[in-house]
């Protein structure tokens, strides 16, 4: 089966994520598929861009086809950001006769997080005569109107909208990472008889290698804070709005002076469009007890989990989260072994479902405060006990073998005899 995968922000083990499209497909080749790959050469999640000119490069990594679109960098999401899925789509959408002809694909996936690009897969699987599956990361435009303030007027948003619902309607399968969306999808038109759920999982084959090396900052920053007896509170993700970062310094501030809290260390590693406001508020606010690291490659976050003692993860209050999560951090902490300290309000909760940690109000930093020292008064055999009951939970419902099998019977295709 040939499978062309419409992924603007799709990254790899070298470039950094998004990983889920990368793991999906190695999982497809694996079983004897094609999959053929179109991303953007530039995006905001990536550690770093793929070097490409002027025009579209074709990479394999590990056995999938990778085909790079050039396309503008840009900051937030302002125009240029806009500008930069404009190129993108454009430039599938005047290539659609040769991948038509040099793959001809038997099944289109559009799965980048704006919905736009379903209007591209949409004419690719019409003149292939494919089967066309549309991909939900988040549901825009309701993301960005309850997460930024868009107004639902907002030209943008109205294109999002009509995007949706062509989708819903025309799309053979509808798969979600979120769990909790059949009312919302339902009332935009689409039959809940095409509606699979395949959350995000983790590939059992990286933490099955021998971790890499920390890199030198991260490995002497957990060796100092074991060296004095402190307890790390690890974060290790996207410096971004929505991971309420805010929240965990705010509570870092108020466990400095707690007899018991001032034997935390927090650790944050990762970048975003808010790293820089969170180090200049670690630098103002004088909070000695917060570390913030550059980013470390995907296969270096084995070894920065098994140092970590609660591993974070932060939500903001918003009512978009009632349609569920699907957090990728928090599958790797919890297939980590890591106790977990969740901050949250939402449709789902793994962290309660497992019983890997424990569960507070969200940007509430004093319910997180709580919940640390909660954690800390715990004994680390307790700790322990809680962390195997998350990876026990992952392997047996988010591995990517799982998953990429689950997408395909979504689909109704007999994978092929080994």
């Amino acid at each position: 089966m040939n499978i062309v995968y419409i992924e603007h922000y799709a990254g790899t083990p070298a470039l950094g994520m998004e990983f889920r499209p990368y793991y999906l497909a190695r999982e497809w080749v694996r079983a004897g598929h094609r999959v053929h790959m179109l991303a953007a050469s530039y995006s905001h999640v990536r550690a770093r861009q793929p070097a490409i000119g002027n025009e579209p490069v074709d990479e394999t990594v590990d056995g999938i086809g990778y085909r790079w679109y050039p396309t503008s960098a840009y900051q937030g999401n302002g125009l240029g950001r806009v500008r930069n899925i404009w190129q993108f789509l454009s430039q599938v959408w005047r290539d659609s006769r040769r991948i038509v002809r040099d793959i001809k694909p038997d099944v289109v996936i559009a799965s980048s997080t704006y919905p736009m690009d379903i209007w591209v897969a949409r004419r690719l699987a019409r003149r292939a005569r494919a089967k066309l599956v549309f991909e939900v990361h988040d549901l825009w435009p309701l993301s960005p109107i309850e997460l930024s303030g868009m107004s639902p007027k907002h030209p943008f948003a109205r294109l999002c909208f009509k995007a949706e619902s062509d989708a819903y309607r025309d799309a053979d399968v509808v798969v979600s990472m979120l769990p909790v969306v059949h009312a919302y999808m339902a009332s935009r038109g689409l039959d809940l008889a095409k509606l699979a759920i395949v959350p995000n999982g983790i590939s059992p084959d990286d933490w099955a290698a021998k971790p890499q090396p920390l890199r030198e900052d991260v490995a002497g920053t957990l060796a100092t804070a074991r060296a004095v007896g402190e307890t790390v509170v690890g974060y290790a993700g996207s410096m971004g709005e929505p991971n309420a970062l805010d929240t965990l310094l705010d509570a870092a501030a108020l466990l400095r002076d707690d007899p018991l809290g001032r034997k935390l260390r927090f650790v944050l590693v990762g970048d975003g469009h808010l790293r820089a406001h969170l180090q200049e508020r670690v630098r103002k606010e004088g909070l000695a007890n917060v570390t913030l690291l550059a980013p470390i490659p995907k296969l270096q976050v084995p070894a920065l989990l098994a140092q970590v003692d609660i591993a974070y993860i932060g939500w903001q209050r918003v009512p978009i989260y009632r349609f569920g999560i699907a957090p990728n951090k928090l599958m790797d902490y919890m297939m980590a072994g890591r106790a977990v300290l969740h901050s949250v309000e939402a449709g789902n909760d793994p962290v309660a479902e497992a019983g890997c940690g424990v569960t507070v109000a969200p940007q509430d930093p004093r319910a997180v405060a709580q919940g640390l020292l909660r954690m800390m008064q715990l004994a680390p055999t307790a700790r322990a006990v809680m962390g195997e009951r998350g990876r026990e939970y992952v392997l047996a419902r988010h591995t990517y073998p799982v998953l990429a099998k689950r997408f395909l019977d979504a689909l109704k295709i007999e994978r092929p005899a080994a």
